[in-house]
């Protein structure tokens, strides 16, 4: 793999994408920008992600970036019931969530945009995640207790919630956590090879 000769930026604040890229062997800076997270209404729900993940790569200017870089921006979220749930605002409305995803099975979508100063390359993978069954003590458990705050869906997959309650996952689990690694591995490998 040539990524050698980008310097890798990485747009996202969230510690599990960054522990995931560092996981990878990836060795990258970090580079936000405030983007405004919305979407045509009548976008289907499966194209939301990808178009957010891109639409945050191009709120930056070439000049801001270091030279030879490669942006990655992504965006993840939780679909149930033919609705988008989002990052949760408050506590009510994160056991709200919860209780959406309780004995389902809902659709997790990351979106992620790769970005250099010669091309954009916007991909998404879907994982399937069930849930079995939640009390409400035991979401109210997990609220109180863990970080719902900054998670679509207001859960993590890596959290006691994920031990507890996930039946199964069909797909990326490493998706459901923020960023598909296995699909993000093939397609640096394939955008420094061209």
């Amino acid at each position: 793999m040539v990524l050698a000769d980008y310097q890798i930026v990485l747009a996202s604040k969230s510690p599990r994408r960054q522990q995931l890229l560092s996981g990878m062997d990836i060795h990258f800076t970090i580079q936000t920008k405030e983007t405004e997270e919305s979407f045509p209404a009548e976008m289907p729900l499966q194209k939301v992600a990808p178009f957010l993940s891109e639409k945050k790569a191009m709120a930056f200017e070439i000049a801001e970036l270091p030279a030879n870089f490669l942006l990655i921006t992504a965006d993840t979220v939780v679909i149930v019931e033919n609705q988008i749930l989002n990052k949760p605002a408050n506590t009510a409305e994160a056991v709200f969530m919860l209780q959406q995803l309780s004995g389902k099975t809902h659709q997790v979508v990351t979106g992620v945009c790769l970005r250099s100063a010669h091309k954009t390359i916007t991909f998404s993978e879907s994982s399937d995640v069930t849930f079995g069954v939640l009390t409400l003590e035991e979401i109210q458990r997990y609220v109180d207790h863990y970080e719902p705050f900054d998670k679509a869906g207001a859960y993590g997959i890596q959290e006691w919630i994920g031990y507890i309650a996930i039946k199964s996952v069909s797909g990326s689990f490493y998706n459901v956590m923020g960023l598909p690694t296995h699909r993000l591995f093939e397609e640096l490998k394939n955008f420094s090879s061209h």
